[in-house]
């Protein structure tokens, strides 16, 4: 499973993978939240597609807004905004 899981996180920052092996070394937080996304990638893909697991929409939405917020905070530091200071 856990092979499927790195594919799909690989496919969507397949561009970024190496910008994003630069910050898994060298940056603690980014590494952690990486690892975040991917578990809160792979539990949303198991109740999106288990027939066995049942859980309520409120729930589900919970996990997928999580997955997101992470992804986003993940882009934040692969495209920082360079901010604009007028003098």
């Amino acid at each position: 499973m856990s092979s499927l899981k790195n594919q799909r996180t690989l496919q969507r920052f397949l561009p970024q993978k190496n910008q994003i092996s630069e910050l898994k070394r060298n940056n603690y937080r980014f590494k952690r939240v990486f690892r975040e996304y991917e578990m809160m990638s792979e539990q949303l893909w198991n109740l999106e597609t288990s027939s066995e697991i049942s859980v309520s929409d409120d729930f589900l939405n919970a996990v997928s807004m999580q997955t997101n917020i992470l992804e986003e905070e993940i882009q934040n530091w692969l495209h920082p905004q360079i901010e604009n200071n007028p003098i």
